[in-house]
């Protein structure tokens, strides 16, 4: 190591050391997350196990705001699934405003797959609003906080995923993983209905459970080399096999196959996938997500929640990343304003 760059190591120590009492997770990059010698003294571990316990008390302080069936069945399986959240004709009609008009965009791709995002924003809360009113409902806000484990709005999209329409490489979503190593908040309201064909989300029940088996799974992996696995993998979304599965006492993914009109929403710290699309089309769904520092002991406290900020953020991320893309990449591209099916 040349002295300049011993000099940097030290400078950067101390955030370092403070980074360890946040959501970072990259065994590739931080020198202390990926040190082998730190994890084999049961580093990760240390921060799994704090993580999940903290989670689980908050979700115990929250318990009591969500409807006893929804709660049961996320304890159960990790995620629920809502049919009907919304009378036939509302959802006809909200459906139809948020489909046919054009919003700004931005679109990635991944292997073949592209990803379309539009934000929720005042724009289109101004121009739909039986949607602001589905969003403001008290029922589901208490499921979103309860299982993201903490009282905050998520991000809204809409967003489309348009399945099997070129390149070489299969889309990375297609593969078990989870989104990190402490729970998040994920939602699908699918505003068509989704075929085994086309993909459905896929999630392994009870995998949100950090039981013995889980922690010492994640022991293991993190004594890995990060050079020598895929990059998501390295980077803390760490994707699974059937025998990782097994080791953890889990079954196998499952499919969801299901109407439109239906919400999911689920613990992506839990194991979970795009399921693999057999024939090119088109999934589109209000999308929504909501992670925060797993290590915080309070419920609440975010600023960037309240009505006049929430419905801003996803405009000021991309603007952020747009920014500074140099440094941090941006993946998500300007397409102009669309529709969420134009092709």
């Amino acid at each position: 190591m040349s002295i300049a760059s011993r000099a940097r190591a030290i400078a950067l120590a101390p955030i370092h050391v403070l980074q360890l009492a946040t959501s970072a997770k990259s065994f590739l990059d931080h020198p202390l997350i990926g040190s082998k010698r730190l994890n084999r003294m049961g580093l990760h571990r240390a921060r799994v196990r704090l993580a999940d316990q903290l989670c689980r008390w908050r979700r115990r302080r929250l318990a009591r705001h969500v409807r006893p069936e929804w709660r049961e069945a996320f304890d159960r399986d990790g995620f629920v699934v809502i049919e009907n959240v919304l009378p036939a004709g509302e959802f006809a009609a909200m459906r139809k405003t948020i489909l046919t008009h054009e919003w700004p965009a931005r679109e990635m791709r991944q292997g073949d797959a592209i990803t379309r995002r539009i934000a929720v924003d005042p724009e289109m809360l101004a121009t739909v609003p039986a949607l602001g009113q589905l969003l403001d409902r008290p029922d589901l806000n208490a499921l979103f906080h309860y299982v993201a484990s903490f009282r905050t709005k998520p991000l809204h999209y809409v967003q489309t995923i348009v399945s099997k329409c070129g390149g070489d490489d299969l889309d990375p979503q297609q593969a078990i993983h989870a989104d990190s190593f402490h729970a998040s908040m994920k939602a699908w309201l699918f505003l068509n209905p989704v075929a085994q064909e086309d993909g459905p989300f896929t999630y392994v029940r009870g995998s949100h459970r950090f039981t013995p088996e889980r922690l010492d799974w994640e022991h293991r992996r993190s004594l890995a080399d990060p050079q020598a696995i895929d990059r998501l993998s390295a980077r803390g979304s760490p994707r699974v096999d059937a025998e990782d599965l097994a080791e953890m006492q889990l079954g196998a993914g499952e499919g969801l196959a299901l109407p439109e009109n239906t919400l999911v929403v689920a613990d992506t710290g839990g194991f979970h996938a795009r399921g693999a699309a057999t024939r090119p089309g088109e999934r589109v769904e209000l999308w929504s997500y909501s992670r925060r520092n797993p290590f915080l002991p309070w419920l609440g406290g975010d600023l960037l929640s309240l009505p006049g900020l929430a419905e801003r953020r996803v405009g000021w991320l991309w603007g952020f990343r747009d920014r500074f893309e140099r440094q941090l990449g941006q993946p998500w591209q300007k397409v102009g304003r669309r529709r969420p099916t134009d092709d």
